[in-house]
């Protein structure tokens, strides 16, 4: 065991500015400065291959985490940035003299352009997937995207960054709206577009970064949150909205940005995908964030654009144009399965939706499952699973169960018909929302 102890607060006093300040410009394909752990190492966030996702309660540093996240990509002229604000104030608004796509703002207009937007991206990760097809082996070896073919102008597939900062105001938007025929809502349609960016976008060169003040498992649904790669939980509400950020059961494993404190702003718990100066064997780790103040991100966002100005780059919203192309919104209904466009897709809470699928089939088929066996297999500490289950309406029993030496020997469980209630239970509120939702003017 390795143990290293602090003698005072690692996190107290004056943050630390970016370093991104003393560049001239970046390269995306390099992690970017994200911050400093408690041993005062460097952290190095990657981004291309991935996405991100940062959660946590209003005013504790949400906001800055995103647009350090996003300063590395401002940086570098080769980038493409499609940047979307829900709140509709000025945090924002520098990067709209780089950005690519700009939609600032929580109306139904401002979602139905972030959902045209999305279409129109959607629709360039196929067109990206069929070009890199017909590439030659040498130049593009293994169906994704490289340095040289984001940098290619001819090739013309850039990096590409998707930044949406307080998502859930067009994932909660209840316009109703058609899609391949089936009723559903802009918000949905717009979960779709996104899951769709986060699972096939990072080969073809599209990173995804998400920032929301209501990390919850209705407003980011499971098909969302399960593809979206880095993690990175501020202080948030309780150890259910921290698992919704960093994923099923970390609070078991050590990590619960509840318990991170209010004077800490800008601490969070980052769970990468890929490695970091922290050691690839870190499954997570408590991070402070860079400080990035309004002047700096100003001219962070004023240096993107003559960097772009003077190789070429600029394009779209901060060149003047707005438009979209013409797509074939059939094959982009396509593209996204089975399911999209379905408002009403069940997303059962923790630990209940690991426990269905750990039992697949056998919900129906087994009349009893021992919580040792599900405690063993999700990893979680006994006494937090049995409080989590009852939380959810489902109470432990003894049941006899048969052993390897033909004998019965009496175990505690829970019965697979309480399960199927709970489920059907979740699934009745779900619909009654949704209903009350389709019953308003």
């Amino acid at each position: 065991m390795f143990l290293w102890v602090a003698d005072e607060d690692p996190y107290a006093g004056p943050p630390l500015r970016t370093p991104l300040l003393d560049v001239e410009w970046w390269d995306a394909w390099r992690p970017v400065p994200f911050g400093r752990d408690a041993r005062q190492r460097r952290i190095d966030l990657p981004l291309v291959w991935t996405s991100l996702l940062v959660g946590a309660i209003p005013r504790q540093g949400k906001t800055m985490a995103a647009r350090l996240a996003a300063g590395g990509l401002i940086l570098d002229p080769h980038t493409r940035l499609y940047v979307f604000d829900g709140k509709g104030g000025k945090d924002w608004k520098a990067v709209e003299d780089v950005a690519h796509r700009f939609v600032c703002g929580d109306g139904v207009e401002h979602a139905e352009a972030v959902r045209d937007y999305l279409v129109e991206l959607v629709a360039e990760v196929q067109a990206r997937y069929a070009r890199m097809a017909e590439l030659d082996d040498e130049v593009c070896p293994e169906s994704k995207i490289t340095p040289a073919i984001s940098r290619d102008p001819v090739l013309n597939m850039p990096i590409t960054a998707v930044i949406i900062d307080e998502v859930q105001v067009f994932l909660e938007n209840p316009t109703k709206v058609l899609v391949g025929g089936k009723k559903t809502t802009l918000g949905e349609y717009i979960v779709d577009l996104l899951a769709y960016l986060a699972r096939k976008g990072p080969a073809a060169g599209i990173v995804v970064i998400l920032a929301t003040q209501r990390p919850d498992s209705q407003t980011i649904p499971s098909r969302l949150r399960s593809v979206l790669g880095s993690r990175f939980a501020l202080r948030v509400m309780d150890w259910r909205d921290s698992n919704i950020v960093l994923g099923e059961q970390m609070n078991t494993r050590g990590f619960d940005a509840s318990a991170l404190l209010p004077n800490h702003k800008g601490v969070g718990i980052l769970r990468p995908d890929g490695d970091t100066d922290a050691g690839a064997e870190s499954l997570a780790m408590t991070v402070w964030t860079y400080y990035m103040a309004n002047p700096d991100w100003q001219a962070i966002c004023a240096r993107g654009r003559a960097l772009r100005e003077a190789a070429g780059t600029l394009s779209g919203h901060a060149a003047g144009d707005d438009t979209t192309r013409a797509i074939d919104s059939a094959a982009v209904v396509k593209a996204l399965g089975p399911g999209s466009g379905d408002a009403r897709q069940v997303e059962l809470p923790e630990p209940l939706a690991a426990v269905v699928r750990h039992l697949g089939d056998g919900i129906g088929e087994r009349e009893f499952v021992p919580t040792a066996e599900l405690v063993e297999t999700l990893e979680i500490e006994p006494s937090t699973f049995a409080r989590q289950m009852g939380e959810l309406g489902c109470r432990p029993v003894r049941q006899y169960v048969p052993t390897e030496d033909g004998e019965a020997r009496r175990v505690r469980g829970y019965l697979t018909a309480d399960l199927r209630a709970a489920i059907k239970q979740v699934d009745d509120e779900i619909n009654s929302t949704a209903d009350a939702e389709a019953d308003q003017p």
